[in-house]
C-alpha cells in the first residue's frame, strides 16, 4: 500500500476570507448545536467531527484515510491523558464522599470564614489557581466544582464559578507548560521575552475576575458586600503574578499568586467580616435551573456528627496535601524527567505521510504514551493513599473508581470526539487558515492578537496547543508589522506571542472538554448546553478586555506597561 503524502494548505478557495470561512464551519456547528439547539455535548461533539471531516477532504483535501487516522489518534489523546485525568481526580474526591469525610471537609471550611462566597473565592480562584498550577488538563475544574458543592453551592453555579475561575491561572498552569511552548514555537531563546507579557495581561485580568465570581455568586449583593474581599484576593493573585513571571522562577507563577492569595486572604478576614453571609448561604444553594438540576447530584456519604477536631479537620484535608505534596514532588525537574523517561512514543499507522504547512513531518505522526509523567497517575496515587488512610479497603476505593467510569462513559465520547475534531482541524490546514485571515488586519492586529489564543483553546481545549498552533503565525505577524510601529520588531513579536497565550486563557471556559468536565463533576451530565449558554457571555467580556489591552500596549498609551 503506497504512503499517502499530505501537507496542508492555508487557502485552498483562493481569498483567504472564504477559506477561513469555510474553516470556521466545524466551529460554528459547536457553538450553534451545544450553544442554541440544546443538543447533548456527546452528540454535538460526534456531529462537530464530522462536519470538520467533511470539510477537510472536500475544501482542504485531505485524504479521508488521513482524516480518519488523526481522528483516531485524536479520539485516543481524549481518552488518555484527558479523561483519565478527569476520572482520577473525581475518584480522588469520590474517595473522601464514600468514606464519610465530606461533611468534615465543608465544616472545615466554614472555620475560616462563614460566609460562602469567602470561601467559593478562596476555593475556585485561589485553591484551583493552585491546582492549575500543579496539575491542569482539568483537574481544577472538576475538584473545585466538587468543594464549592460540598459547602452549599448548587450544582450549575458550581460549575459557572469553577469555570470563570479557571482563567488567570491557565497560562502558567502545569508548570508553566503553555507560555514555556508560546515562546519556543515563536522563535524566542528566552521564554522571560514572552512570559512577563502574558503574565501582566492576566495579571490584569485579576482586577476583574473576582468580582465576576462574586456577581455569579451572589448577583448584586455578591458584589456589593463582598467587594473588599473579592479587590484584596484579585490584587494579592496579580501582583504576584505580575512580579513572578519576570523572573526565572516563572513556571512558578501560580503556586506563588495562589499561596500568597491565600495568606493575605485569611490575614485580611482578621480585621474585616463581610455583611450578610448567612442570608447569602441560603441564596447559593438555590437552583439556577431546576429542569437540569434534578436531585442531589452529591451524597454526603458517612458522617458521625462527631465535633471537628484537629485531627478530623487534618484528615479532612488529606487529600489536597497530599495533592500538593506529591505534584510538588512530581515537579522537581530530576523527579520530572525520570518520569517523563517512562513515556512510550510510537508511530501513529495511517500518519507516515502526514506534514506540516512548512512541510515538515507533523507532531502527529506519532503518539506518546505518557502513563507517568501526566497528572492521572499522580491523581489517582492520591486517591489510593488517601483510601487506605480513610481506613477503607482496596474493593471499595477501587469499586468508587469503577463507579465514576460508568458516569463518565458520555464524556468520553464527547472529550474524544471533540479532541478528534482538533486534531483534524489542524491537521488539514483549517485551524490556521483561521489564524492567516485574522493577520490581516495590519497595524491594527495587536487588537485582534489574543482571538487566535482564544480560538485555538476554544478548538483544542488546551492554552498550550493554541499556542503551539499560533505562536509561529504571531511571531511572524509581529515581524511584518514591528519595523513601522511604536515598539519595534522584537517587542511587537514578544507582545503578539504573549497575547496569544493570554487569550487563549479566555477560552478555556468554553471549550467543549471544559463544559464536559464541569458537567460531570457536579454529576449531571448532559448539561453543557445550559453551562455553555450562561458562561459564554463572561468569556467574551473577557476577550475583549484582552483586546484591548493589548492593542493599547502597542501604542504610546499602554506601552510602558511592557517589561
Amino acid at each position: 500500500m503506497l504512503l499517502e503524502v499530505f501537507q496542508p494548505v492555508t487557502n485552498p478557495l483562493g481569498a483567504q476570507w472564504l477559506s477561513a470561512l469555510v474553516a470556521a464551519v466545524p466551529v460554528i456547528a459547536m457553538l450553534i448545536t451545544l450553544g442554541a439547539l440544546r443538543w447533548k455535548a456527546h452528540l454535538a461533539g460526534p456531529f462537530s467531527w464530522a462536519t470538520a471531516v467533511l470539510v477537510a477532504v472536500t475544501a482542504f483535501g485531505m485524504p479521508l484515510t488521513t482524516a480518519l487516522a488523526t481522528s483516531v489518534h485524536g479520539f485516543v489523546y481524549g481518552l488518555f491523558p484527558i479523561i483519565w485525568i478527569l476520572l482520577t481526580a473525581i475518584w480522588m474526591y469520590e474517595v473522601t464522599v464514600a468514606s464519610g469525610r465530606f461533611d468534615d471537609l465543608r465544616r472545615t471550611f466554614f472555620l475560616i470564614s462563614d460566609d460562602p462566597r469567602v470561601l467559593g473565592l478562596l476555593i475556585a480562584f485561589s485553591f484551583g489557581g493552585l491546582l492549575e498550577a500543579l496539575a491542569g488538563f482539568g483537574a481544577p475544574v472538576a475538584i473545585t466544582a466538587a468543594m464549592l458543592i460540598a459547602i452549599g453551592f448548587s450544582p450549575l453555579r458550581s460549575a459557572l464559578i469553577a469555570l470563570l475561575a479557571n482563567t488567570v491561572p491557565v497560562a502558567f498552569g502545569a508548570v508553566g507548560l503553555p507560555v514555556l511552548m508560546a515562546a519556543k514555537t515563536g522563535g524566542f531563546d528566552d521564554v522571560l521575552a514572552v512570559s512577563p507579557i502574558t503574565g501582566r495581561l492576566t495579571a490584569l485580568l485579576c482586577l476583574v475576575v473576582p468580582f465576576l465570581l462574586l456577581a455569579v455568586m451572589d448577583g448584586k449583593r455578591g458584589l456589593r458586600e463582598g467587594w473588599p474581599f473579592g479587590l484584596v484576593v484579585g490584587v494579592t493573585f496579580g501582583i504576584a503574578k505580575w512580579i513572578v513571571s519576570a523572573t526565572p522562577l516563572y513556571n512558578l507563577t501560580e503556586v506563588f499568586a495562589a499561596v500568597s492569595s491565600v495568606i493575605v486572604a485569611i490575614a485580611f478576614l482578621k480585621v474585616w467580616h463581610p455583611r450578610g453571609g448567612a442570608e447569602a448561604a441560603e441564596r447559593i444553594g438555590i437552583k439556577i435551573d431546576p429542569s437540569v438540576e434534578k436531585g442531589a447530584p452529591v451524597d454526603a456519604g458517612r458522617t458521625s456528627g462527631e465535633a471537628l477536631t484537629g485531627g478530623r479537620i487534618m484528615m479532612a484535608l488529606v487529600p489536597y496535601l497530599l495533592v500538593i505534596v506529591v505534584f510538588g514532588v512530581a515537579a522537581l525537574p530530576p523527579v520530572k524527567a525520570a518520569l517523563a523517561s517512562t513515556d512510550v512514543k510510537f508511530a501513529w499507522p495511517g500518519l507516515g505521510g502526514l506534514l506540516d504547512v512548512a512541510g515538515n513531518p507533523a507532531v502527529h505522526q506519532s503518539y506518546t504514551l505518557a502513563w507517568a509523567s501526566t497528572p492521572g497517575i499522580l491523581l489517582a496515587f492520591v486517591a489510593i493513599v488517601t483510601g487506605l488512610i480513610y481506613r477503607m479497603g482496596i474493593g471499595e476505593i477501587f469499586g468508587v473508581l469503577w463507579t465514576n467510569a460508568k458516569k463518565l462513559r458520555f464524556a468520553m465520547l464527547t472529550i474524544g470526539s471533540v479532541v478528534a475534531l482538533a486534531y483534524v482541524m489542524g491537521d488539514s490546514g483549517q485551524t490556521l487558515a483561521l489564524g492567516l485571515f485574522f493577520a490581516g488586519a495590519g497595524a491594527l492586529y495587536p487588537y485582534v492578537a489574543p482571538v487566535l489564543g482564544w480560538i485555538g483553546t476554544y478548538v483544542t481545549g488546551s492554552d498550550t496547543s493554541a499556542n503551539i498552533l499560533f505562536s509561529s503565525l504571531q511571531s511572524g505577524v509581529g515581524a511584518e508589522i514591528g519595523p513601522g510601529s511604536h515598539l519595534g520588531t522584537e517587542s511587537m513579536r514578544a507582545l503578539l506571542v504573549g497575547s496569544n497565550a493570554a487569550g487563549g486563557v479566555v477560552g478555556k471556559m468554553i471549550s467543549p472538554q471544559s463544559l464536559t468536565i464541569a458537567a460531570t463533576a457536579i454529576g449531571i451530565a448532559g448539561a453543557e448546553s445550559t453551562i455553555l449558554r450562561r458562561i459564554i457571555g463572561w468569556s467574551f467580556v473577557l476577550l475583549a478586555l484582552l483586546c484591548l489591552l493589548s492593542g493599547l500596549m502597542s501604542t504610546p498609551v499602554l506601552s510602558w506597561l511592557l517589561p
